[in-house]
């Protein structure tokens, strides 16, 4: 093999003079010294004495990196636009949290629409409860969901039977009143 030559400063070489060529013995050593003067430190290399050299830590992108499912679909959903959907769908399934396991028991979310939220109860005393609550409960979705995204609670009690149709209808009848005598 060939021996290779690196310039090494001398003290009496002016800054337009060449500097004499060193020999290097080995072609690791002339690549550890291009290195150190690509990073600017002048570590002298001693030929058969083996230093631990970090590797360099590539720059790519934090894509590269691993990510857990949730984050990626965050993103997506951010991207998409659809904050606003989801934090909507909140209302339904978070209803119990936000009002409390008694008040869930006895109301559904039936709709939520340009800030109304309309609740069905299971009872008209539940339905009377809910419209007195109703402030304290937009403000608990408000502070849940976003300032101003719920404005009103609409209170629907339950729903009484139909007497159009059944064992129990006559043609041509006024409704109950001619049923039960």
């Amino acid at each position: 093999m060939g021996r290779s030559f690196v310039t090494e400063p001398k003290d009496d070489v002016g800054p337009d003079e060449t500097r004499p060529p060193t020999p290097t013995t080995d072609g690791l050593g002339l690549a550890r010294e291009i290195a150190s003067a690509y990073r600017g430190t002048t570590a002298p290399v001693t030929p058969g004495v083996k230093r631990r050299v970090k590797p360099a830590k590539p720059n790519r992108a934090k894509r590269d990196d691993p990510s857990s499912l949730a984050d990626l679909l965050g993103q997506v959903v951010r991207d998409q636009g659809w904050d606003d959907q989801l934090a909507a769908q909140r209302v339904f399934t978070d209803w119990a949290a936000i009002v409390g396991p008694e008040v869930a028991q006895h109301s559904e979310v039936i709709s939520f629409d340009d800030g109304e939220v309309e609740v069905r109860t299971d009872s008209t005393a539940w339905a009377t409860q809910l419209r007195l609550l109703a402030p304290r409960i937009v403000a608990k979705l408000n502070a849940e969901l976003g300032d101003g995204s719920v404005l009103r609670i609409l209170v629907r009690g339950p729903q009484a039977p139909s007497w159009k149709k059944g064992p129990r209808t006559i043609r041509g009848a006024r409704g109950p009143r001619d049923t039960y005598g």
